[in-house]
């Protein structure tokens, strides 16, 4: 039988047959997406940098609250809060977690929020602006916006809850490498400037929502690094808020929502202008980009979650003599905290020893572990936790519920300098640094409730 004839049968035989992709699995997930404008309506005090000395000009980029509600088959929920903000204050997450809870019997682990910590978003953490000795005085804008904030998001949880539809989730990640080290070894301590030798956590995970019908709903990823690319008077995401408007750009109808990682330690380089904002949102953009278009893998329920506060140690506080001898310092922040300080004191009040800090906890099935910690988390937790926490991926994001302080790993903290310590003296509630014990109670409890779940 020659070649042609062969062909030609060939065809015939395989005339009116198709040869189909395999079927999708099913959506066994529900999933519903929710977004808010928070961009003040007014000028207002920036928060993130002491240096500045006026309120804000105008916007760059509009900030956003994002919501991203999952349920699984068994009617598990999962609630994410993404917020282009500095932080979050410890009375916000507690208050929408008991509204949470009354109104949709959510447990506190079924509730996570994570702040971008933008540094150009406004100062409202304490409802002051700062005062040119370096103290705090009322700022009544401050305390209305926390208040308007806090409307929004419960809002926010209720309309991506009615939003939910049946949905398929899948998980990947990809690189990217704008964030480096930024705590520089030198003969007097360590500087807040670029040192390309120390640790980094350039992985982007990605959490990927597609409804029944296989279109992109959402996209959940993270990068751990500062939202330091921008000090100016305007309002901005920073480069977070640039990936997330660039990917929602290139995929019509879907939300981007952004989780920031362990970047206490973390600087974007290089930085200081709107355009190296923009480039580092795109490289972040095109990052989510490459790990879509990697081998996902399909994440199923069920969706368990755990949540604690623990007790964190401080280490010993200063003498009331330590303090006053403080009072002559050159550092006027310093200065100003040695006199909150001693304002206590005198007022017959005892220096807390220690402070509520939350470990959360997710599973989603046996394909994803997150781990979201409190505070400005350095890099050594994100790394520590990826080598010892079993399962195929770990996520790990800082800056989630409580946004209190640095949290500095044993080697940072014995280290010092900024992040170790140093920054503390901005505080208006803590007596100084941590406890040696930090990091170790802080594994033991991620540990702890990661045990809890995989029972």
């Amino acid at each position: 039988m020659n070649i042609r004839l062969l062909l030609c049968l060939l065809s015939v035989l395989t005339a009116g047959v198709s040869f189909a992709a395999p079927a999708p699995s099913p959506a066994v997930w529900k999933a519903g997406v929710a977004t808010a404008v928070i961009t003040p309506e007014q000028a207002m005090w920036m928060a993130g940098y002491a240096s500045r000395t006026n309120v804000s000009q105008g916007k760059t980029l509009d900030l956003f609250a994002k919501a991203l509600a999952l349920e699984d088959e068994r009617g598990g929920r999962m609630i994410f809060i993404t917020l282009d903000l500095i932080g979050i204050p410890r009375t916000l997450r507690k208050s929408l977690e008991a509204r949470a809870e009354k109104a949709w019997q959510l447990p506190p682990g079924g509730l996570l929020l994570n702040a971008s910590h933008t540094h150009s978003g406004p100062e409202f953490r304490v409802g002051r602006a700062p005062a040119d000795d370096g103290e705090f005085k009322p700022s009544s804008l401050g305390d209305s916006y926390g208040r308007e904030l806090e409307e929004k998001l419960f809002t926010l949880i209720s309309k991506a809850l009615e939003s939910r539809a049946p949905a398929r989730l899948a998980y990947s990640f990809a690189r990217c490498g704008f964030a480096m080290n930024r705590r520089l070894p030198t003969k007097t301590g360590y500087q807040n400037s670029p040192y390309p030798d120390g640790p980094v956590d350039q992985s982007v995970p990605v959490l990927r929502v597609e409804g029944a019908d296989g279109k992109l709903r959402a996209v959940l990823f993270g990068y751990a690094c500062h939202n330091t690319t921008l000090a100016l008077y305007q309002f901005s995401g920073d480069y977070a808020g640039y990936a997330q408007q660039y990917f929602e750009a290139d995929h019509p109808g879907a939300v981007a929502l952004f989780m920031l990682g362990c970047g206490g330690d973390q600087n974007p380089y290089p930085r200081g202008t709107v355009e190296l904002a923009q480039k580092h949102g795109r490289a972040l953009a095109t990052a989510v980009e490459a790990a879509l278009a990697t081998t996902l893998k399909a994440v199923n329920g069920p969706v368990r979650s755990s949540y604690a506060e623990i007790q964190l140690d401080y280490a010993p506080a200063p003498t009331r003599d330590e303090f006053k001898a403080r009072l002559a310092s050159k550092d006027r922040y310093e200065v100003s905290h040695a006199k909150r300080m001693l304002e206590r004191l005198e007022k017959g009040e005892k220096l807390p020893t220690q402070y509520p800090y939350p470990v959360q906890v997710v599973r989603f099935g046996d394909a994803v572990t997150m781990v979201a910690l409190g505070g400005e988390v350095v890099v050594d937790y994100a790394l520590r936790l990826k080598r010892e926490l079993a399962g195929p991926a770990v996520w790990v994001a800082g800056y989630s519920n409580d946004v209190m302080g640095y949290i500095p790993s044993a080697r940072v903290l014995k280290e010092g300098g900024y992040e170790g310590g140093g920054a503390m003296r901005f505080s208006t509630t803590h007596p100084g640094p941590w406890a040696e014990s930090v990091e170790e109670r802080i594994i033991s409890q991620v540990r702890e409730l990661n045990r809890l779940l995989s029972k």
